[in-house]
Order: C-alpha cells, then structure tokens, then sequence
C-alpha cells in the first residue's frame, strides 16, 4: 500500500466521519419509536451540511465499469444524487448476504428519486481483479446498478476501508453521510437512505437525471445451463447412473443420465421458494446437491434452505430453513424450523445409525459444517439426534482457518464443498474451505480438524493463497470450491476455482498437483489437460469407478467430462428434447442416421385407437464387443408426419445394458384423425461400443419402421412387437 496525500481541506476519509456517526448510533440504539429515529437522523444530517470536510475523492480515471453507458463521476453524472457506495469483493459471502437489502432499496428508491448504488469491486484475490470474472458475478448475483473495477482498491485506501462489506452513503456533493460495516444493517440502511433523500429533496439539491444504465446481462446470448454450481453422481439405480446439476443461473435443478439425455427439470427460470410437484416448485440460486436413487438433495442457497426432490413422488419438499437468513451457530431445532445461513454444498453421510443417515451442509453463511440427521443418529462427540434435527457440527463460527482437535473450537472459512470418504484409514470428510484456499479434513470418528492442503498455519491469515503444487501447507490454492473423492485409487480432485484448474490430491503424502488446466480462464478443451482451460469451475464429481470427472465449468455455462484415461476434455452435451416427468416435451424428429445405418421396414401390424404399442428390440453386438461406459448409446422414436400420437410420452432414452431386450411404449390416443390410421412408428438406436481385441472403437445405428394399421373402433390393452438385430 503506497502513501496516500490528500488536500485535508476538500477530501476526507472513512476516519473523519466514524466520530460524528458514533454518537448518532449510541442515540439509535437507545432509541424505542421510528419517529424518534427520524427525528435523530434528521439532525445529524442538518450538523453535517454545516462542515465542508466531508468531501471523498472522486472515482480514479481510467477505470473499468459494468452495467453503465461509460465511467460515472461524483462531480459529473452522480451530482445531485444521493449514492451508495457497496464496497465489495464477489467472493466474499457477507457481501452476498446484503445483496438483496441492495436490490430492495433500488425497488424502494429509484434512480429518479435520487438514489443511485455504485458496487466499487475491491478484490481479495487476484482472479478477482478481472473484469471478465466480474462481469460474471454481475450476472451471477443479478447486480443491476453500476459496478466499477477498482482492481488496486485506490478508494478503498482514500477512504481507509478496512472490510468488507461496507458501505459508504453520500450526499449530492460527494459528501460523507453515514457508514456501515459488514452485514446485518437492513433497518439502519433503510432509515438513513430515505433521510438523506428526504433532507436533500427539502433543499432542492436533488437532480432527477437518469445515469445511463446499461446492463450487462443484455449483451448475452441464452444457454442451456447458467452457471452451474455443482454436480453429483448416483452410481446406483437402473439406468446406469444419472447426474445431478445445479443450473444455478437458471434457478434449476437438472437431472440427466450420465450422457447428458435430461430426464427431469425442477425449477426455474425464475427464484422463487415454492414446494409441491415438480412443475410448480421454485429454487433461488441452489449450489449443492447429492442424488441417492430417487431422492435429490439441494443447497438452496439463496432461499437459506435444504429442499428435497423426491423423483418417485414427484413432489420437492424444505427439509431444513425458514426461508431467511439465521444467525444462528448452534443450532439442534427440528429442520423446518431451523434458521440456517447460506448452505453451499451437501453430502451423504453415517454418523452413529444406518447408512446415509445424515446429510452434512457447509454451511457457508456461518462458516461450519452442519448436520441434518434423515434418521436417528449421533454426532461424534455429541449427542443422540432425533430423525430430522438440524445442528452445528463443526467450526466456532468465527472465520478462521484454525484447525483443532475438537470441532467446535476449530475454524472455517466459509466453507463451500463437501466429499465423504468413509472408508479405512481415510475415515473423514474432506471440506474446500474457500476463503482460506485450502483443503481440511473433519474425522468421522472423533470431529478432529486438520488441514490438508494449502492455506496457512496461522489460522488467522486468510490471504495465504497461490498456485503451487506441493505438500501440506507448501501447496497453495486460490479460492477453491468443490472437492470429489475416488475410493477406487484413494485420490481427492480440488476444484482450484479461481485458478481456473483441476487438481489433485493423494492424502496419503498431502501431495497435491495440477490435472488439468492452464491456470489462464478459457474455454479450450485440450486435446491434453496441460492445454484444456476452465473458467471458475465450481463443482466436481467423480463417475465410472474413478474414470470419469465431471466438473461444473460455472463461468463457461458448461458440465466438462475429463476422461482420467484417455487423458481428453469434452463438453456434456445436455439433450434438453428428452422429456422430463413434471413437464412432458413435445416429441421431435429422430436425429439423422449415417448412411451406413441398418434400416429395416417391418410388417404392418394392426392396432386400436388408445392401445399401447409395445416395441422389444433384443439387440446383440459382436464377440468381445461391449458398450463403451458413458459414451451416449441411445434411442429415439419418432412418428414422422403424425408427431401428435406421441403427444407428451417419452420419445428418447439411453442404452446401457444390452443384456435385457429395450422395451419402447407408445400409447396411442383414444381419438385418432383419419390421416393417421396409416401412421408408421420408427424406433433408431445408436451404439458406442468398443473391440477387446485390439482396442478398436465404433458407432453403429439401426433403424425399424412399423407401420400401423389403425382400426376405427376403440381398443384397450397392449400390441406386443418383438425384432431382434445383431451388429
């Protein structure tokens, strides 16, 4: 920090003021009605317009700005208004928590009133200071006032700002009114926001120009995914596995086979907090989730809950929160009427009862690990739990980055991702514990607190971050979110978030070492891992028995798949036509086949309007030929020039077991038009499969067209059709 020389007779700091408003605060405090309040601020204000030492200096030249038409001057464009500064870092979860006090007091004041916020970015972390990476988290956390870059955080030292947030309100000439620090201030802003507006508007030094807002939002083109958090993987189950992914942008929870083939979308495109079916239950920027057969866990972060998706029922239903942000570090109230802060990330656990008896939270508002307890259980060290208590389990609350034998004297960091690894010797949960760019690991048996990789052994430095491969502390991290854990080779993947990279960590030595990644953000997928590039990468996975990562590339609006023996990166290619059980799409055409397609034409078959058609396909592949794993085998049915008989059924899916016949449904509907009782049903299959003998790989496709012979009475019951096909 260089030395600051300020002209003390026109230009003030944060230090000026902190006397004059600490007498005011001491008066609020003590005071019991609203009038009164009013009334004391009102004369604080009248004292101030009286001093001419007040004034802050303007924003420095040059520098870069979001969400406006160009650069904003107090002394120009912001002359007449009344402006909040928010002095912010986007990583930071304080910050994230005053947010929607900003967007409410932008709905309750607006820029013609003579409010007008400024987000002045002071970066914590050197990713940070990227306009890009800003612009992201502009678009991430819906900011739609001003932004401007202070990468050296030249206004924060003028002003001697000494955390963040804080919070700076002026007065129509650039003049320091009123300062708050760090969060939970609503009311107080509230109040001193619609005095100052008040008082100046009395004096007639109010403008009501408008600023030039332009939002950055507008300049983007749509995506299926916006920025996704996280991403689980249910290994078990039919269907071979399906994936979890928070569309956090979206306000969505998506889930899809392993191919990327969505089967379930629950949520969005707006935030909302509604339980109930799944074509009504709304989300508010969720982050973590954990998938177990027919259940879904989500951190819904935004909404302060932890919200079930039961995918049998078809309902999604709050499990912990009230629906607002608590404060609360303790915890032990049955989940629905626990407060809760800021679940980043959940996790599947045992903890003294049946398996997967708890679901441990990082909670990230608090800075803790918490647990909901399913089922009856006990913490280590703790008590007996009743099914449903929600309850700190780990971290003092104070941000720290302090390890300890006993969990409730250790420190987090605000912790944002959860592995479990319950297996001998490693018996634990692995936290990435972002704000101090490091790795630790919570004991399953006893609750101790130890770090792994990164960070620093001063728990109280939370600036010890970098990108170094290395050992234990040596190693070092930058803001890192997601951790997955691969039983089969005892390994543990980092999603290096702001490094932009995937690393990797054997616990055994604390060696942590860079997969993938530059280090640079990008979007290029390789062909190797040194080359492939990352942007932010959030959440991670690990699939096909320690193959396979799937990584929540946040800032590229994509799922990656890093293939951990090929050694290759390709996108997850989401097929949003599959149709989903809560909001059936309309059936689409069957994709186009290569000309090297078997197509077989069978013998028509005759049916009854509202019978269902039922295809088995026993397909067969050649001697030591087998499905390549997680490749996208598929299948798709389509009815060409009578689409509407397949009105809202399921029209594609994955192929992956070829020991049990595909079976295809289509029920016809109980009325059919007379243009198509000559109706003809394709069913085209795709197969990836790969040669022991030499390793050699292939697609092939087939096709089998039935026609229909529809009768023009009523009919109930099925029409069974079987073909066989070997490749």
């Amino acid at each position: 920090m260089g030395v600051v020389v300020r002209n003390m007779a026109s230009q003030c700091s944060l230090a000026t003021l902190f006397p004059l408003q600490s007498e005011l605060d001491v008066s609020l405090d003590e005071a019991t009605t609203q009038e009164e309040k009013q009334s004391l601020v009102d004369e604080y204000l009248k004292k101030l317009d009286e001093r001419e030492d007040l004034k802050i200096p303007d924003f420095q030249p040059g520098l870069e700005w979001l969400n406006t038409e160009g650069p904003l001057s107090l002394h120009k464009e912001l002359a007449g208004k009344v402006v909040l500064l928010d002095f912010f870092t986007y990583c930071c979860i304080n910050c994230m928590h005053i947010l929607p006090h900003l967007h409410q007091l932008e709905k309750t004041h607006s820029v013609q009133d003579g409010l007008v916020i400024i987000g002045v970015h002071s970066a914590k972390f050197p990713n940070e200071k990227v306009l890009d990476n800003i612009g992201s988290a502009v678009l991430r956390y819906d900011i739609c006032h001003p932004v401007v870059n202070d990468g050296e955080a030249r206004l924060w030292h003028e002003l001697e700002v000494s955390c963040w947030p804080t919070l700076v309100l002026l007065g129509p000439r650039g003049n320091l009114l009123f300062s708050l620090v760090g969060e939970g201030h609503r009311d107080r802003l509230a109040l001193f926001a619609a005095a100052a507006l008040r008082h100046y508007g009395a004096r007639g030094a109010l403008r009501p120009h408008a600023v030039g807002v332009r939002l950055y939002r507008d300049s983007l083109p749509p995506s299926v995914l916006s920025f996704p958090g996280k991403v689980a993987v249910d290994g078990g189950g039919g269907g071979g596995g399906r994936l979890a992914i928070a569309d956090t942008g979206h306000h969505r929870v998506l889930i899809t086979s392993l191919a990327g083939h969505l089967l379930h979308a629950v949520g969005g495109p707006e935030s909302g907090r509604q339980d109930g079916d799944l074509s009504e239950a709304s989300f508010n920027c969720p982050q973590g989730v954990a998938i177990r057969g027919d259940s879904v866990y989500v951190a819904d972060t935004e909404n302060h809950l932890i919200r079930k998706i039961d995918l049998l029922q078809g309902k999604v239903s709050t499990l912990a929160g009230v629906g607002t942000q608590g404060t609360d570090r303790e915890g032990g109230a049955p989940g629905p009427q626990q407060p809760i802060s800021s679940p980043w990330d959940v996790a599947l656990g045992t903890a003294g009862g049946v398996e997967d008896n708890v679901l441990w939270i990082a909670m990230a508002g608090t800075h803790q690990i918490w647990a909901l307890f399913l089922a009856d259980g006990k913490l280590p060290r703790g008590s007996d739990s009743k099914a449903g208590t929600c309850v700190r389990w780990a971290g003092s609350g104070n941000e720290e980055n302090r390890n300890n034998s006993y969990p409730h004297k250790a420190g987090f960091a605000q912790p944002s991702g959860l592995a479990a690894a319950p297996e001998e010797p490693w018996s634990c949960l692995f936290v990435a514990d972002s704000e101090s760019s490091s790795v630790r690991t919570l004991a399953l048996k006893d609750g101790a607190v130890r770090l792994l990789v990164g960070g620093e052994r001063d728990p109280l430095n939370l600036f010890a971050f970098g990108d170094v491969d290395g050992k234990g502390v040596d190693a070092k991290l930058q803001h890192p979110l997601g951790v997955a854990w691969a039983p089969e080779q005892s390994l543990l993947y980092v999603a290096d978030s702001y490094n932009h990279k995937i690393k990797v960590v054997d616990p055994k030595t604390k060696l942590c070492s860079t997969l993938a990644g530059t280090g640079e953000a990008g979007d290029a997928l390789g062909p190797e891992f040194s080359k492939a590039c990352f942007s932010e990468p959030g959440g991670i996975c690990v699939s096909g028995g320690g193959r396979l990562l799937y990584v929540a590339d946040t800032n590229n609006h994509q799922v990656k798949v890093l293939d951990l023996v090929s050694k290759t990166v390709s996108p997850l290619n989401i097929v949003t036509e599959s149709t989903d059980s809560a909001k059936p799409s309309p059936p689409t055409k069957a994709p186009p086949l290569p000309r090297s397609a078997a197509r077989r034409e069978l013998p028509p078959v005759c049916v009854s309007a509202g019978q269902t058609v039922v295809m088995t396909l026993t397909l067969s592949l050649p001697d030591g030929a087998k499905l390549t794993d997680e490749a996208p085998s598929c299948w798709a049915l389509s009815a060409e020039g009578s689409e509407r008989l397949l009105g809202g059924q399921l029209v594609t899916g994955d192929v992956v077991d070829l020991s049990r016949p595909l079976r295809v449904s289509a029920a016809l509907p109980a009325a059919v038009e007379e243009s198509d009782r000559g109706a003809r049903l394709t069913l085209s299959v795709w197969l990836y499969y790969c040669l022991e003998a030499g390793h050699a790989c292939t697609m092939k496709a087939a096709s089998f067209s039935q026609p229909l012979r529809i009768g023009a009475g009523p009919g109930e019951g099925e029409v069974n059709v079987a073909w066989s096909h070997a490749f």
